[in-house]
């Protein structure tokens, strides 16, 4: 039997009973499109947790511990502290331009009748980075700003939504009264939850003349040059801090250290499982799919019997017989593959469409070209093997028993 009569045959088989054909390509359809789905949802959601948190797990945070003893009071943090991590000597994996002093405090912000009590704090210009925050509107102040100690302030949302109700335009280049200081209004930070909408952010040098203690900040972030370096980086900034802070017994620092790598790694762990989880579930719908090809062939074998009796009476060996039913498990299959994938693709296109509009927190779904061609190929597959039996059943019969059926 020629290959092309064999597949007219399997249409013909398919064609006469479309009801089940569909039924049972429909088990083939829903797990391909579930696999090729939950790939690129998956991967949209690990590439967005990258994106947002990749330079998290680098960050290193400095802040003042409680006093070593009762009763004292523990030594506090200087500029002079940070300068000294910028030492690429003494700390090779800390990047030098990300080191971040932060002097914090309180501050009535007022514009024309409206005041607002919010929190600001004078930094540097690698805050954003270190502490994975954004710019919405306007921009950052730049070195040369700091330097000069200009009269700048990049407000937090809330404060823009207090003053201004909410619109950034008028907000910008607009003149502030910060205590007892005027200053300019050049940006506006990303809305970003709970108090951190209430922070403002102006150059270091400039908030000194509001807070007293010239010299003294309230904590310093840095990044390490890589997420593996993060340790030695710790310890590096470790051995330097302890000589200035006169620490002789790490127990005894006055300062502590935090990073987020711990706190990161769970949450990727967390999505792995997902992963694995949905990749489960998606297998789960193939295997189904699976037995319902079977089903469908031992069940098109046993009314085809005369059908196989009548053929190989005439000639046809069990070779051709085999093939005939091994190929009608494949189309079956592949057809059911074929559609699954136009739906998983489809899935996957609408998705990272509608999803950065609707949840833009959770990672725009990605096409995984790899994932479409084993999903398809893995239709093929079920295909064979679930028409093996059924096929093997036919090729075996005898042609006087297939026709006394």
């Amino acid at each position: 039997m020629h290959l092309r009569e064999a597949f007219v045959i399997a249409v013909h088989s398919m064609r006469t009973v479309p009801l089940r054909t569909v039924l049972t390509g429909l088990g083939i359809v829903v797990g391909i499109a579930a696999v090729i789905a939950l790939v690129g949802f998956v991967s949209g959601m690990r590439n967005g947790f990258n994106t947002t948190f990749g330079d998290l797990s680098r960050a290193v945070m400095i802040s003042k511990n409680a006093p070593r003893l009762p009763g004292t009071a523990a030594a506090p943090l200087l500029e002079s502290d940070a300068q000294a991590l910028r030492d690429r000597a003494k700390a090779p994996d800390i990047d030098p331009e990300s080191v971040t002093p932060l002097r914090s405090g309180t501050a009535v912000i007022r514009y024309k009748d409206k005041e607002f009590r919010a929190l600001l704090a004078g930094t540097a210009t690698g805050y954003l980075q270190v502490r994975n925050r954004a710019i919405a509107a306007g921009r950052m102040f730049t070195d040369q700003e700091a330097e000069e100690k200009a009269r700048v302030i990049v407000l937090g949302s809330a404060v823009v939504g207090r003053l201004f109700d909410g619109d950034a335009a008028a907000a910008l280049n607009s003149q502030v009264q910060v205590g007892r200081l005027t200053m300019r209004v050049i940006g506006m930070m990303a809305p970003a939850g709970q108090d951190q909408d209430l922070l403002n952010l102006t150059p270091l040098s400039s908030v000194r003349a509001l807070f007293a203690g010239a010299d003294r900040i309230s904590s310093l972030g840095f990044m390490a040059t890589s997420a593996d370096r993060v340790p030695a980086a710790v310890q590096q900034a470790q051995a330097i801090l302890d000589p200035l802070h006169r620490i002789n017994n790490p127990g005894e620092r006055d300062y502590t250290s935090q990073t987020n790598v711990a706190q990161l790694e769970r949450i990727s762990t967390y999505i792995t499982l997902i992963k694995w989880f949905t990749l489960a579930v998606a297998s789960i719908a193939l295997l189904i799919g699976t037995l319902g090809v079977a089903n469908m062939m031992i069940v098109t074998v046993a009314e085809r019997t005369s059908e196989i009796g009548i053929r190989k009476a005439i000639g046809a060996r069990s070779g051709a017989v085999l093939r005939q039913f091994l190929i009608e498990s494949i189309m079956l299959a592949g057809l059911g593959g074929l559609i699954g994938v136009g739906a998983g693709v489809g899935l996957v296109l609408v998705g990272g469409e509608l999803l950065p509009l609707y949840a833009p927190g959770y990672g725009t779904p990605e096409l995984s070209w790899p994932a479409v061609f084993i999903a398809f190929g893995v239709s093929l597959v079920i295909g064979l093997f679930a028409g093996v039996y059924p096929a093997l059943r036919a090729a075996r019969l005898h042609p006087i028993d297939a026709l006394r059926y």
